[in-house]
């Protein structure tokens, strides 16, 4: 499926028949496959339904992207260093171990 949405014949094709054999060209479908049938038209049509509805019923996964994760570890060590858990926070093996990391190479 591209960027913007649009779920073309090769991605129904890929989904209802993954090993099978075919050419698209355009829209114009060359079946090429000996051991596996050509869907019919009916078939492609359920099938743009069903990738549709999964692809719109995930959007929350597109909508949601947090920051990398060494941004979130880095906002996380900084919450802690600051005492924003209050100071046992400060005895986790998380904070211990990158308190000792940046004992041993501090910054320039």
């Amino acid at each position: 499926m591209d960027k913007f949405n649009k779920i073309d014949k090769s991605d129904v094709l890929s989904s209802l028949c993954p090993t099978a054999e075919w050419v698209l060209r355009g829209e114009e479908l060359e079946w090429l496959d000996t051991t596996q049938t050509q869907p019919t038209d009916s078939e492609i049509t359920a099938e743009v339904t069903r990738l549709q509805s999964i692809y719109d019923n995930n959007q929350y996964q597109r909508d949601r992207q947090y920051a990398p994760i060494g941004d979130q570890l880095d906002m996380l060590w900084h919450s802690i260093d600051a005492g924003e858990f209050g100071d046992t926070a400060k005895q986790s093996e998380f904070y211990t171990a990158i308190a000792a990391v940046k004992a041993e190479f501090p910054k320039p």
